[in-house]
C-alpha cells in the first residue's frame, strides 16, 4: 500500500510574494549626502585600523628644546656666492641693500628708505671713499659693457630707468666682474 500523501493548500502566503523593486529618484543633494556619508564611514574605519595597527609602536616624547625655530616673517638673504674681495663684497652688499630696502631714482635715499645704485654703494662703503670709488668704477664699466660707452655715470644710468629691475641686475653683474678681477 502506498504511503499517504499530504497536500499543500493552494493559498499563497503574503510574505512569500515578491514585488518588483520600486526606484526612487534622488536629488543631487541627496546623492552627495549619501556619498559623503559613505566616504566618512570608510575614513573612520581606516583611522580605527591605523590606530589598531600602530598601537604597539613606542614613541618618545619630543623635547621642544631641541626643535629649531625660524622667524615667522621671512628675511631676504643675499643671493649667490659670498665674495671675498673687498670691491666685489661691497657691490654684493649694495645689491642686497637695494633688493631688501627698495630702489629709487633722483636721490641717494628717498623718504621710504629706498636707495639708488650709488646711494647703496655709498651706504655699504661706510665712509671708505677709495672703496666707494673703486666699486662705482667697476659698476660703470659693467654698465658700459652692456649698454655702450654713451652712459655718462652711474647716477645717470640709474635715473634713466622707470623700474629697478635692470639697475639692480647690473649691481649683481658688477660684483661678479670685481670678483673675477680679484678686487
Amino acid at each position: 500500500m502506498p504511503p499517504p500523501t499530504t497536500s499543500t493548500p493552494t493559498t499563497k502566503d503574503p510574505a512569500q510574494t515578491t514585488q518588483a523593486p520600486t526606484t526612487v529618484e534622488l536629488s543631487l543633494e541627496e546623492r552627495l549626502t549619501l556619498a559623503t556619508t559613505a566616504i566618512t564611514m570608510r575614513l573612520d574605519e581606516a583611522a580605527a585600523a591605523y590606530l589598531v595597527n600602530t598601537a604597539h609602536i613606542a614613541t618618545d616624547p619630543v623635547d621642544l628644546a631641541n626643535v629649531l625655530t625660524v622667524p615667522l616673517t621671512p628675511t631676504l638673504q643675499p643671493q649667490g656666492p659670498a665674495y671675498r674681495t673687498p670691491v666685489a663684497a661691497l657691490l654684493q652688499r649694495a645689491h642686497h641693500r637695494v633688493v631688501a630696502g627698495g630702489w629709487c631714482t633722483g636721490a641717494l635715499l628717498d623718504p621710504d628708505g629706498a636707495r639708488c645704485l650709488y646711494g647703496a654703494i655709498r651706504a655699504e662703503a661706510r665712509g671708505d671713499h677709495r672703496l666707494e670709488a673703486d666699486a662705482a668704477a667697476v659698476l660703470l664699466e659693467a654698465i658700459r659693457r652692456q649698454f655702450g660707452d654713451d652712459v655718462d655715470s652711474v647716477p645717470a644710468f640709474n635715473d634713466a630707468w622707470g623700474n629697478g629691475r635692470v639697475p639692480v641686475r647690473m649691481l649683481d653683474q658688477a660684483a661678479g666682474l670685481a670678483d673675477v678681477r680679484g678686487i
